[in-house]
């Protein structure tokens, strides 16, 4: 993953629109608008790997509009260069997010030492139950 790439194509090829927010700000929420839209095209992102870029469109497919492009709305803050910081933010941790690739698990078993300590608690526990019912003569 090249970061400072993938910073750069998402800088270069979001379309930002900008609306009317709702919430706080009083009178002004009426008149200035804050609310930033940010689309990304997912074909034009840079700096990923063919994998990792097969990655991030399965992970991101539920955010994948039909024309093909990352959508985020931000109405965070009152104001409109905030929230248009946010909007890239929110864009780039998502998709570093969904490009990552987990390594494959290795399977292990439990050492010998493992296995007789938990053996050892089972018939701790068994006994100290079956003393239980032999005390009062009621098997639980």
């Amino acid at each position: 993953m090249d970061l400072p790439a993938l910073r750069k194509s998402i800088l270069e090829n979001t379309r930002l629109s900008f609306a009317r927010s709702g919430g706080k700000g009083g009178q002004n929420v009426n008149k200035v608008s804050t609310k930033v839209h940010a689309e990304l095209p997912f074909d034009l992102i840079k700096g990923l790997s063919e994998q990792e870029l097969g990655a991030a469109r399965l992970k991101l497919d539920s955010i994948i509009n039909k024309d093909g492009c990352i959508s985020i709305s931000v109405d965070d803050e009152r104001d409109q260069a905030l929230n248009r910081g946010i909007a890239f933010s929110r864009l780039e941790g998502k998709i570093i997010q969904a490009a990552r690739i987990s390594p494959r698990r290795k399977k292990t078993k439990p050492s010998r030492a493992a296995k007789e300590r938990r053996l050892k608690a089972k018939k701790l526990r068994s006994e100290i139950k079956s003393n239980r019912a032999g005390s009062h003569g009621i098997p639980f």
